[in-house]
């Protein structure tokens, strides 16, 4: 997806570390990806699996009942809000930053031109189903195909002049826990999984599925971080496509824009949904009114209130443009929790008597690690913002 246009810079802090994080994130993700749609399943009295929760909130209630019957959902959901409101604010913060890029001479500033992104991403506001927003998956694919075809050939082009030299065995022990949280981010679906698994023809193929899938996401990620990062060496930007000369770059970073666009809706969508069910739709558990009319139709207040959803991802777009730093805050925070910590936390707690010793070994060891991971990121990404702010430090 897009959010692969950060991972040369994740290299460039973290060198032949950083790649075997791209390997190490992907088996770990696709080991958590599995456990977590087992959590969907128990044995009848036959000793069949039988599918009795549908959504990663009814894993997380199931493992806090009785006494919480709904603490875990909503730790789940506010998660899930988070993460995918976060990647909106990062679709917007790269198309600023990429047509800033690409007119540089233009009297336009990155600000100014994720205002007019944003602009036209308003109409999302009217979603009304994953029908709409699937329209544009096709246009997206195209779209991504065409922009690493163009990336990958002018690092092929470039090939004599790679600095092999320049990929580092030690790391940048300050801003290397940034580069683990962009990683994690890059891998982040395990929210999609359940519903994905359950609309499945054949459920039976999902771990293979799971296992190919993660598989080619390994090896394509690692060949274009490598390839880029050995490209611009030590002159890696946190967008790489920020560093192809400006011919180039103008073409490639339209794509990009038009693919960012066209990607916004599809987790602002989400976003709105996980939102609407937790507040507004939750039966007679609702916090607020339903926001929906008897006819089905949406209430002016509730139209209003995606309007500011997409207005405040302009805002932080505005105020926080600092693309890597937002990545690898938002993968240290949410994508650690609901990739690693939830997943083997809900397993262990779920499935303890059925679980074999290696199985409960690999659990609590990527909670260990994934908590490790997800604090020491969250702190320097968090010292990388700070920094930023206090000197004044442009994307």
């Amino acid at each position: 997806g897009m959010f692969v246009l950060g991972l040369p810079y994740a290299i460039l802090h973290g060198g032949y570390l950083g790649l075997f994080l791209i390997i190490f994130a992907a088996v770990v993700c696709c080991y958590t990806g599995k456990i977590l749609i087992a959590c969907l399943y128990e044995e009848d009295e036959d000793g069949r699996l039988v599918r009795v929760r549908e959504s990663y909130v009814d894993i997380a209630n199931a493992c806090c009942a009785p006494r919480f019957p709904t603490l875990g959902g909503h730790i789940v959901n506010v998660a899930q809000i988070i993460e995918l409101v976060m990647t909106c604010i990062l679709y917007v913060v790269v198309s600023g930053n990429l047509m800033y890029n690409s007119f540089p001479t233009m009297p336009i500033s990155q600000k100014s031109w994720a205002i007019l992104a944003t602009v036209a991403l308003l109409p999302c506001a009217f979603l009304k189903s994953l029908k709409a927003v699937s329209k544009f998956s096709l246009l997206c694919t195209m779209a991504h195909f065409v922009i690493n075809v163009l990336v990958i050939a002018y690092c092929l082009s470039r090939a004599r002049d790679w600095a092999w030299d320049k990929v580092k065995f030690y790391i940048d022990v300050k801003k290397f826990p940034i580069s683990i949280g962009i990683i994690v981010f890059s891998y982040t679906s395990q929210i999609f999984l359940p519903s994905m698994e359950g609309s499945m023809s054949k459920p039976s193929d999902f771990h293979c599925m799971m296992n190919w899938t993660h598989i080619a996401a390994c090896i394509l990620k690692g060949l274009f971080a490598l390839v880029a990062y050995l490209t611009w060496a030590d002159a890696t930007k946190e967008v790489i496509t920020d560093n192809l000369p400006s011919t180039i770059r103008a073409v490639v970073n339209i794509f990009l824009v038009a693919k960012a666009l066209l990607s916004y809706p599809l987790p602002f969508f989400a976003a709105v949904e996980v939102f609407e069910k937790s507040f507004f739709q939750d039966g007679g558990r609702a916090t607020f009114p339903d926001c929906y009319g008897g006819d089905g139709r949406i209430k002016p207040w509730g139209l209003a209130l995606r309007c500011t959803l997409v207005v405040f991802t302009l805002l932080m777009a505005v105020f926080v443009p600092h693309f890597a730093l937002l990545m690898g805050l938002t993968g240290s925070l949410t994508g650690a929790g609901l990739c690693f910590l939830l997943p083997s936390l809900f397993h262990l707690r779920l499935l303890w008597r059925k679980l074999l010793w290696h199985q409960v070994f690999f659990d609590v060891a990527i909670f260990v690690i994934g908590g490790i991971c997800s604090i020491s990121g969250f702190i320097h990404s968090m010292e990388g913002l700070i920094e930023a702010f206090k000197y004044n430090i442009e994307e």
